[in-house]
């Protein structure tokens, strides 16, 4: 049975870090993308980042680009999300999914999803 978990949201105050983690199970990650996205109190489900399996392709958000990092373990199963100089409009619940090879733009490409994890950016 497929499975994300995703770890490691908090409260940070504004210019700090958290990092993510998106643990897997029921399924190996040297052939899957995984995808991280977010949503905000009265918004809609964003894209954030992905990284691609058939190539390795790393794709970011326009607003988490120089801030967040993806990076996976495959031995470990899990893709991290490092958020630096975070800001209070990163708040947040974020979600990492996941489909076969390659990232998508189509959140309904993602076949299965994890719980998601609160962040919460304010002084």
């Amino acid at each position: 049975q497929v499975q994300l978990v995703e770890s490691g949201g908090g409260l940070v105050q504004p210019g700090g870090s958290l990092r993510l983690s998106c643990a897997a199970s029921g399924f190996s990650l040297d052939y899957n993308a995984i995808g991280w996205f977010r949503q905000a109190p009265g918004k809609e489900r964003e894209g954030v980042s992905c990284i691609s399996r058939s190539d390795g392709s790393i794709y970011y958000q326009n607003s988490a680009k120089g801030r967040f990092t993806i990076s996976r373990d495959n031995d470990k199963k899990t893709v991290y999300l490092q958020m630096d100089s975070l800001k209070p409009e990163d708040t947040a619940v974020y979600y990492c999914a996941t489909r076969l090879l390659r990232c998508s733009r189509y959140q309904r490409d993602f076949a299965s999803w994890g719980q998601g994890t609160q962040v919460t950016v304010s002084s």
